[in-house]
């Protein structure tokens, strides 16, 4: 399978990562193959045992230069000053037939020197979950990395539940360059490095950035843009530690993501996240310290008097706040059929969210159902919601906006499929037995997540009490 290869983080001084080949897997196969994304990647067509050996590791195509990249983290806001890529290898970048440089990366695919005593391999359970969720966003028009192929490796991974399949995802993105890339360096003073690596991340991501500053600026709209999509479709990203921050501004690292289900500010899936740091409510805050810590790594190439830099910096970080709150008025608006925002509009919102916190309304069919006028049967006390819905309608009335008008602007807000969590683990748990048909009925359905299909709607559904999943987990 011939790729046309172009590694420019290849050439990159070797100290910002580690050239390591991915272990082969004894028996390859593949499950899922983003043929779209493929396509627009400029891939070869090539048969499907081939792309399970490439995709897999096992079999290294002509150009790739497989390495894993060095970075640092904050995780759960202690700083760990090396971590780096401990079960993925970046087989190479491409051109896109749209101009654009992608990473094509293996996860899974084996140890490297940055895996810190872990066996660098994925079960199918964290790969599939990676899979839907990252396409379905990609559906939802939420920046994210790809999800190219999954294939499993025919070899078992032993975690806590013991004998799982293995498996390898194919992921792909614009960069993976995290904002823990910069901080593996600053916390080493290694100004040539940052100098690098800043070079390298604005040509990839914000060119028209002429300086650190601009760099930063850009960043942190990039951020407050992310964040505002997660809070308008209820995703819970899990671990947003500063590894796991894209400096463009994409939805990395799914680990143990999830969507709500009844809303609720303070809702946390994620099992290591016991004191609910990354919980829905704190995702604006999270992103602000993170870009905090990123605004300290560019401090020694911003400007030479370093109490100047550091006053610079602190404005651009504290830019992030009317950002965001422009970005999630913008998508909250589109969620209740706005043509515009004005002064009282968020007070609508909140009085609505109050509402569904109460009464343990679930966020996704809330926000679908006003779309389809389907939306008080959403609430215990449907009371509630009719008292609110009479202000909405004064507001839409005020504005000059029909409730036919207002459904058409929620037609591309408010999806009716999302990749719940119990469907997940449904799907997972009936591919280790060896049935993938959940999983592929799941992501077909998701990826359409504006127009679900009359057989669909079944996925549309919150999940039965025995059937709520309480806690998600990592997968490493």
């Amino acid at each position: 399978m011939a790729i046309a290869f172009d590694n420019s983080y290849a050439r990159l001084p070797p100290h910002l990562y580690a050239r390591i080949d991915p272990e082969p897997a004894p028996k390859p196969r593949l499950i899922a193959w983003n043929a779209a994304l493929a396509r627009d990647l400029g891939l070869p067509e090539a048969p499907e045992d081939t792309r399970a050996a490439v995709f897999s590791g096992t079999t290294l195509p002509e150009g790739a230069e497989p390495l894993a990249m060095a970075y640092a983290g904050h995780q759960f806001g202690g700083f760990v000053p090396q971590l780096g890529d401990g079960r993925a290898h970046l087989l190479g970048e491409v051109i896109a037939r749209d101009g654009t440089r992608m990473d094509i990366q293996l996860k899974g695919s084996g140890r490297t020197p940055f895996s810190r005593g872990g066996d660098g391999l994925a079960w199918i359970g964290p790969v599939l979950r990676e899979y839907l969720v990252s396409e379905a966003m990609a559906a939802m028009g939420v920046p994210t990395t790809r999800a190219l192929a999954a294939v499993t490796t025919g070899a078992p991974v032993w975690r806590e539940a013991g004998r799982l399949p293995g498996a390898v995802l194919t992921r792909v993105a614009q960069s993976h360059i995290r904002v823990g890339t910069f901080q593996y360096f600053a916390v080493r003073r290694d100004v040539p490095a940052i100098r690098t690596l800043f070079d390298h991340a604005r040509a990839r991501h914000f060119p028209q950035a002429e300086t650190p500053a601009d760099f930063l600026r850009a960043t942190v709209a990039a951020q407050a843009e992310l964040v505002a999509h997660w809070m308008g479709l209820g995703f819970i990203h899990g671990v947003m530690n500063t590894d796991n921050c894209h400096i463009g501004g994409l939805t990395i690292d799914y680990g143990p993501c999830a969507f709500m289900d009844a809303y609720h500010p303070e809702t946390v899936f994620s099992s290591i996240d016991q004191f609910g740091r990354y919980a829905y409510a704190n995702q604006p805050q999270i992103a602000v310290w993170n870009l905090a810590q990123l605004a300290t790594c560019l401090l020694p190439l911003m400007q030479d008097d370093q109490d100047a830099a550091i006053a610079e910096a602190t404005e651009i970080v504290h830019g992030f706040a009317p950002l965001y709150e422009a970005a999630h008025g913008k998508q909250f608006a589109a969620k209740l059929g706005l043509a515009d925002r004005r002064e009282g509009d968020d007070a609508l919102l909140q009085t609505l969210l109050d509402r569904m916190a109460k009464l343990g309304a679930d966020f996704t069919r809330v926000f679908h159902g006003l779309r389809t006028g389907k939306a008080a049967a959403e609430f215990r006390e449907p009371e509630a919601f009719e008292a609110w819905a009479a202000d909405w309608r004064t507001r839409l009335a005020a504005e000059g906006t029909s409730e036919a008008d207002a459904k058409t602007r929620m037609s591309r807000a408010n999806p009716g499929i999302i990749p719940r969590n119990h469907r997940v683990e449904e799907a997972i748990t009936a591919a280790v037995a060896g049935d993938f048909a959940p999983f592929q009925r799941l992501h077909t359905a998701t990826t359409r997540p504006f127009d679900p299909a009359p057989g669909d709607a079944d996925l549309m559904d919150p999940p039965r009490p025995e059937e709520r999943v309480q806690a998600t987990f990592c997968g490493t």
